[in-house]
């Protein structure tokens, strides 16, 4: 790659979005491509940041955009910022516009796009996210804190494009490469857990109505994650300021008046989940359950773990979520369902 390519950020979502903003202020050679409402006001007003802890203070940054991918034939990276669920469909129309040239960078959840994106490229670095951001509106986006990005391949090659992609990147936010993709990628999944529970109780959107049920739930639900990962082959990857698995361990063994503290320190950096934006904000049936939960409990069959937590939520957020008119249950009522599975083995 030259030293100036061209990077194109197809997506200009919560994710797209807030990494494009950072980095176009320190390279000019970076372009968004987005449709429809987003497109007009990333053209019209460009792109607004701001940090959850002083959201009074907001950033407006100009970008670069393209309207047709026929501007990007001559993009030597594109940045792929969009959810599983819709990443099959963007990478066809990719590949049918662009072919096999440029370097795909994926920056989706999971490990599903791990599978979907060789299918049409042959070179992809997979970007892990390491902080929460979300959309107010269109061009407005809020950021729980600014980065790390962990760059990473499953066989550690295209080590030169990583460095090169992350020298620039670093510019604008902390990057930094891997060669342990799968520990990183299954330690954001174990943390990902926590969204279905928190769309499914309304974290954000209803009053939690019993504080240590909902300490109970996401304890347990996060817990017995890391025993699915760990069972599975998978190490720790500590991910910016994300918790410990030894801080979740404290968590699930001691008793509440030692770990209460720590666990409301916790929700309150909890922002509005990207499934919760899908789910509640914008009545979406299309969400990351299969690719994050759905896969958790994948890799617990596969270990022979009974799962009661995981497969709990699972069940009741696919059976609520597909109801046109979702709405969050009550803490009680989910300890009543997650307590039927432990009781029937």
């Amino acid at each position: 790659m030259s030293q100036d390519f061209k990077i194109v950020f197809f997506g200009a979502g919560a994710i797209g979005g807030s990494v494009a903003g950072w980095l176009a202020p320190y390279y000019q050679n970076l372009y968004l491509f987005d449709q429809g409402e987003i497109l007009r006001a990333l053209k019209e007003q460009g792109i607004t940041l701001y940090c959850s802890e002083f959201p009074e203070k907001k950033e407006t940054v100009r970008v670069n955009v393209i309207e047709s991918l026929a501007q990007a034939r001559d993009a030597q990276v594109v940045a792929v910022a969009v959810k599983n669920y819709s990443l099959e469909n963007v990478a066809r129309l990719i590949r049918e516009e662009l072919g096999d040239s440029p370097l795909i960078l994926s920056m989706a959840n999971g490990a599903e796009n791990q599978k979907i994106l060789p299918k049409y490229f042959s070179r992809v670095i997979y970007c892990v996210i390491a902080y929460n951001a979300w959309v107010d509106r269109p061009g407005l986006i809020g950021y729980q804190k600014k980065g790390p990005l962990i760059f990473g391949t499953p066989d550690n090659k295209l080590q030169e494009e990583m460095k090169s992609l992350a020298d620039i990147f670093n510019r604008g936010v902390e990057t930094i490469i891997t060669d342990h993709l799968q520990d990183a990628v299954h330690s954001k999944i174990v943390i990902n857990l926590a969204n279905s529970a928190t769309t499914l109780l309304g974290h954000g959107f209803q009053k939690i109505s019993d504080m240590d049920l909902f300490q109970d739930i996401m304890t347990n639900l996060i817990y017995e994650g890391v025993q699915i990962i760990k069972a599975s082959g998978f190490k720790e990857c500590r991910l910016g300021g994300m918790p410990s698995w030894k801080t979740l361990w404290l968590a699930k063994h001691f008793p509440k008046f030692i770990t209460r503290q720590l666990f409301q320190k916790n929700v309150r950096k909890m922002v509005i989940s990207s499934m919760a934006q899908d789910v509640v904000q914008r009545k979406s049936r299309n969400t990351e359950l299969d690719s994050i939960n759905g896969y958790i409990i994948q890799l617990a069959d596969k270990a022979g773990l009974k799962a009661p937590y995981n497969r709990a939520i699972y069940e009741l957020c696919k059976k609520e979520f597909a109801k046109p008119d979702f709405k969050p249950m009550d803490v009680k009522d989910v300890w009543k369902e997650i307590q039927k599975r432990i009781s029937s083995g």
